[in-house]
């Protein structure tokens, strides 16, 4: 499987010639340059969302509608996407497990942050925002949405036994590097740690080094830009 940094909190995942994006952020993400957008999403089979943030689902919609898939994410939000908008969805909750396309399944999982749209009136409450496992060649990896640190992080550990985590741990809005190394630690058996929702803007952490620190023995892997990290 093949895991790939879009930037800020967006990834695509890889695995036997089908691609699923999570929270693909194209429009005004000034990690990734508008002549890679395309690629970035090229051949994609569907689109998981782990809350409303416009730095999370400001492409959905388009995306979807481009791309002819569907977007899987919290209930509320895909009922009124799939009425309003008219593309295709899978509306789920924590708990459930789905299909995402051949060879994915994810189940979704708590976070603890907030899932607001923004208007004109102002934010408008938008579902939950959630994580979520996903399962792939006999892997199991745990992208935490935007998140702080949680006492449920210890019955996902123990049930799912992800070996791969994505934690977002830019600071300010999610945990920090060094709070993730101790969620990691304490939570988790991780052979692999990508960390995400960093680097983007200057209030954002820089740099993985807390994260690498805290991890001795645990395979620390700052993401490059576009380059596919293999787990």
């Amino acid at each position: 499987m093949k895991i790939i940094w879009l930037g800020h909190g967006s990834f695509r995942f890889e695995s036997a010639g089908t691609a699923i994006l999570i929270d693909p952020w194209l429009t005004g993400n000034p990690v990734l340059p508008a002549e890679r957008h395309d690629e970035a999403v090229e051949g994609a089979s569907a689109i998981l969302m782990t809350h409303a943030h416009f730095d999370h689902s400001v492409d959905v919609v388009a995306l979807a509608k481009r791309l002819d898939v569907p977007v899987i994410g919290q209930y509320d939000v895909m009922s009124w996407w799939a009425e309003t908008q008219g593309i295709k969805t899978i509306g789920m909750n924590k708990g459930g497990t789905v299909d995402v396309a051949p060879g994915f399944r994810a189940s979704m999982v708590k976070a603890e942050h907030s899932s607001t749209f923004g208007s004109a009136e102002g934010p408008k409450a938008a579902g939950s925002e959630v994580g979520f496992m996903i399962h792939a060649e006999g892997k199991t990896v745990y992208h935490s949405g935007d998140t702080d640190i949680m006492a449920d992080m210890a019955w996902f550990g123990e049930y799912y036994k992800p070996e791969i985590g994505i934690l977002s741990a830019g600071g300010h809005f999610t945990m920090d590097m060094k709070a993730a190394a101790w969620a990691a630690r304490k939570y988790f058996n991780f052979k692999t740690v990508i960390p995400g929702h960093y680097k983007t803007f200057p209030l954002l952490e820089q740099s993985a080094q807390a994260l690498k620190d805290g991890l001795p023995g645990v395979n620390v892997v700052e993401p490059k830009l576009m380059e596919a990290i293999e787990v």
